[in-house]
């Protein structure tokens, strides 16, 4: 567009003086800013999507079957190769390789198993040491993998920028500093010059940098990429088949699908937030839709009024919060802040399209960058979290032991997900290992009400965290109550 540079250039002048834009201003940019944007996930939609595997036609065996062409499914694959390459192995999507979650996400691979040292902290005190050990050894055994396995997935590790955009926010960036100092984190506080230095927002007033076990990740071609090695190693894929049922079978398991069957020695599930093959999971995962949306290219000028030439992600400090990142070919992309949950957490393509939502985000992507007001939205989408009420993810086993799952990773699965494709190896296999003595792989989290009250709970929550963000975060009696049964979050 004829002028854009000179514009910006003015219009960033003045947001550095503290200048915003109006609210009617914002109101009719955000009306208009993703009405054309493609309704599309903006990785899966990229070139470099492989051909699909066929789907299973009558019937076949294999030693261990898995369930789910996401992160989980894919990771314990390849591990389950790696440890035995003469394992017959087979694994079954119902749809495409990283359909759900494991392409929908934000692409921020982090190492943490606990959603965050202070979710552990008040969880898991006793073993947390234990944990992060686990933690940073599955996180670099994943970039050991990606640099390996050559998969280009734009791995980018310049860690995470965590910004204060209220006052009783700078008190928590000292405690989240001082905490991951203590578990041999690298972590530094920026003041709010700092900040704006890394990466130019009016909004915000203080951040500390996490430099080390964060990366951000093309997390559709991560997936493609992992895939592409699994089926290097032996591993059968079909895509385009769903498993319908489970059964025992003598010493093994059925899996029926709507063109065959496998019979199999041992099953592992990584379905996640889709409704899951054993009933007992359901009372333990709460699907919630996260919604992003991601901009066109930005210009030369509109890159060089914004900064962030490190590439980190940045996440916000409130209860709802934002999370962003820039892509290879210079977009933002910007999600968060928004769950919505649904009547029995019914999981339905219907659900991805809520224009209140895109409506809101642009709002608050223009009151972050104001000086990119001429930058419209290129793809907007959404994806179901599976959320567990502690937030990290657990583990089951089903069908005497021959089955093995994990889910409830809560949005952290690109990191995580790795280790818990290995925990659930070892629970199908017998093994008893560091991992599986862990408290976080015996014990299950608090299981949610049914409905009605599973609703009421939510919508209570979500309106509790909202005023506790309007109030200097104080948490009220609503989350209090929350806090002393173990529901509570702290991130």
């Amino acid at each position: 567009m004829p002028g854009v540079g000179g514009r910006l250039n003015a219009h960033a002048a003045r947001v550095r003086e503290g200048v915003a834009l109006s609210g009617a201003d914002l109101d009719s940019r955000m009306s208009r800013s993703w009405r054309d944007a493609e309704r599309a996930v903006f990785w899966l939609s990229r070139p470099g999507r492989p051909d699909s595997a066929p789907s299973l036609e009558g019937r076949t065996e294999a030693d261990l079957a898995i369930v789910g062409g996401g992160f989980t499914g894919l990771w314990a694959a390849i591990q389950a190769k790696e440890d035995d390459p003469g394992r017959d192995v087979v694994l079954l999507e119902g749809s495409t390789i990283a359909f759900g979650g494991s392409g929908r996400n934000g692409g921020f691979c982090d190492q943490t198993l606990t959603h965050g040292l202070p979710n552990g902290l008040e969880r898991f005190p006793r073993e947390l040491e234990a944990i992060e050990g686990e933690a940073r050894e599955s996180f670099a055994g994943l970039a050991a993998s990606v640099a390996r396995y050559q998969i280009e997935c734009d791995w980018v590790d310049h860690g995470e920028l965590i910004v204060a955009r209220q006052r009783h926010e700078l008190a928590w960036v000292d405690g989240a500093v001082t905490l991951l100092r203590r578990f041999g984190h690298d972590a530094e506080i920026l003041d709010r010059e700092q900040t704006r230095a890394e990466v130019d927002s009016p909004t915000y007033l203080g951040s500390f940098w996490k430099r080390g076990g964060s990366a951000m990740v093309d997390p559709a071609r991560l997936a493609w990429g992992l895939a592409r090695v699994a089926r290097t190693l032996g591993v059968r894929i079909h895509e385009g088949t769903e498993v319908t049922a489970l059964g025992s079978d003598g010493a093994g398991v059925t899996l029926t699908t709507p063109g065959g069957r496998v019979r199999a020695g041992r099953v592992v599930l990584g379905t996640n937030a889709f409704p899951p093959l054993m009933r007992q999971i359901r009372r333990y995962v709460l699907p919630v839709y996260d919604y992003v949306l991601v901009t066109e290219p930005l210009t030369g000028a509109e890159r060089e009024s914004v900064g962030w030439a490190e590439r980190q992600g940045i996440g916000d400090m409130g209860n709802r919060f934002h999370y962003y990142r820039t892509t290879d070919d210079g977009r933002i992309l910007w999600g968060g802040y928004d769950a919505v949950y649904h009547w029995r957490g019914r999981v339905d393509l219907r659900f991805e399209d809520r224009p209140r939502t895109f409506d809101m985000l642009a709002r608050h992507f223009y009151e972050t960058f104001p000086q990119l007001v001429d930058v419209r939205f290129s793809h907007r989408w959404a994806g179901a979290i599976d959320t567990c009420s502690r937030f990290s993810v657990f583990f089951g086993t089903g069908l005497e032991g021959r089955l093995a799952y994990a889910a409830g990773y809560t949005g952290m699965g690109v990191g995580a997900s790795r280790w818990g494709a290995r925990v659930a190896l070892d629970l199908v296999d017998g093994r008893d290992t560091p991992r599986t003595r862990l408290d976080l792989v015996r014990e299950k989290p608090l299981p949610f009400p049914p409905e009605p009250l599973r609703s009421v709970g939510v919508a209570l929550t979500v309106r509790a965290l909202a005023r506790a963000d309007r109030h200097q975060g104080r948490r009220g009696p609503w989350l209090k109550v929350l806090d002393a049964v173990g529901l509570g979050f702290d991130s």
